[in-house]
């Protein structure tokens, strides 16, 4: 049995780590990809996972599969293409560590994933299913990550999904809407960032939240707030939890996965509906997830920046 299956983009993140006497950006290269991101928490805390997706035959796609290899993700649903580049980001950093992407993705390798290439045994195995926006933006990984869901819905998964709106990648805002609000309308559980929220609703985090519970279906909403927390809500109780405090944030690149994986992570380990969890339950889940977080802010790259679990555990006593 695997705890959690995820589809969509594996990539490099090159994110700035100092600026030349010129002002370009100087960078390193760590494996990224919200989706990758996500599912890698729940790998280093000790569940099984596996990533659906695609990466080129080169040499980035081949660093990127010893990386799954390494963090103990299932590769059996991973494609390797001889005919497109493995997908590159480009994030560049504020004074705060806030973050600007670029994409070489014309196409990527992970744009191109078909749904006869999806590992449908994956799906079938697993708990859970994830999934995110940036698999949606253009065919024929469209069509493989719409049908994906469906299946994964008609077996009865769990079902979590993060819109990680990244503007670049869209033809035009009324397309990214489109796509985030069918993902909305297949989800059980979402993790959306309060500026989700406004891009598609104009509400804030309260009413946003409220709004995707009625008229979506969705049964557990997180919205992250940055440095302002996160407020969570299944209907019957709700809670806001502050950022954690004392970090010297350096990069907050895959944050907010790190934040929806280890949600995950304890959702999991909670036998019941999440439709019925009791505000402490929630409350627990909150702490967790955003000590988690916050911890991966203090270092660079979304992979390389999850925190062990007993580190977490450790600075949850103190949160």
């Amino acid at each position: 049995m695997i705890d959690v299956v995820t589809l969509g983009e594996l990539l490099i993140d090159f994110t700035t780590s100092s600026v030349d006497s010129d002002g370009y950006p100087m960078m390193q290269a760590h494996a990224g990809g919200a989706v990758a991101n996500f599912l890698a928490v729940n790998s280093k805390f000790g569940l099984k996972t596996a990533l659906i997706g695609k990466v080129g035959n080169d040499t980035f796609g081949k660093l990127l599969i010893k990386t799954l290899e390494k963090c103990g993700i299932n590769t059996s649903g991973m494609v390797v293409d001889d005919k497109v580049f493995t997908t590159l980001a480009f994030v560049t950093l504020d004074s705060s560590g806030d973050r600007d992407f670029a994409f070489s993705r014309k196409p990527g390798a992970d744009t191109m994933l078909r749904f006869d290439e999806v590992n449908l045994s994956l799906i079938e195995d697993a708990k859970a299913f994830h999934f995110g926006t940036l698999s949606l933006t253009s065919e024929p990984c469209l069509t493989a990550t719409k049908k994906s869901v469906d299946y994964a819905k008609a077996l009865g998964k769990l079902i979590t999904f993060d819109p990680n709106l990244r503007l670049p990648l869209w033809d035009s805002e009324d397309k990214a809407k489109e796509q985030m609000l069918w993902g909305l309308s297949k989800a059980d559980v979402v993790k959306i960032s309060l500026e989700e929220v406004e891009f598609l609703f104009g509400l804030d985090d309260k009413a946003g939240a409220k709004h995707i519970l009625d008229k979506f279906g969705v049964k557990l909403v997180f919205v992250t707030k940055g440095e302002k927390g996160v407020y969570a809500t299944n209907g019957k109780v709700e809670v806001e939890v502050p950022a954690l405090s004392g970090v010297n944030v350096v990069d907050t690149t895959g944050c907010g996965d790190i934040f929806g994986g280890s949600a995950l992570f304890k959702i999991l380990s909670i036998d019941k509906s999440v439709s019925d969890y009791s505000e402490e339950e929630l409350l627990e889940i909150c702490k967790f997830a955003t000590t988690s977080a916050g911890l991966a802010s203090e270092k660079f790259g979304g992979i390389p920046s999850i925190p062990t679990l007993d580190s977490v555990i450790d600075r949850l006593s103190r949160f």
